[in-house]
């Protein structure tokens, strides 16, 4: 799963989003969008750092999405037998 982490008026964070949707959808994978400002801690450890995108937790991308990047991430989480995020939901 990629959790995007952002902020409501952070206009990085909305490119990031729409760059991500399509790539995402393409490769079966959900998007948990998490405004940081709901959370203290998250604002503690992000604050400006906003965007930030990870997958299965691991850090992709901060501030820019990097298509590359994101694509080399998802091909080696599918080569590592990884199921697509909404796959483990209906099984459980």
């Amino acid at each position: 799963m990629f959790t995007l982490y952002g902020r409501g008026w952070c206009h990085l964070c909305d490119d990031m989003r729409d760059a991500l949707a399509p790539v995402a959808a393409e490769f079966g994978v959900a998007i948990d969008y998490v405004d940081i400002d709901t959370d203290a801690a998250l604002v503690a450890r992000y604050d400006e750092d906003v965007p930030v995108l990870l997958l299965d937790g691991a850090q992709v991308c901060r501030h820019r999405f990097d298509d590359a990047r994101v694509r080399d991430a998802l091909a080696a989480r599918r080569d590592a037998g990884t199921p697509p995020a909404g796959a483990a939901l209906h099984g459980a």
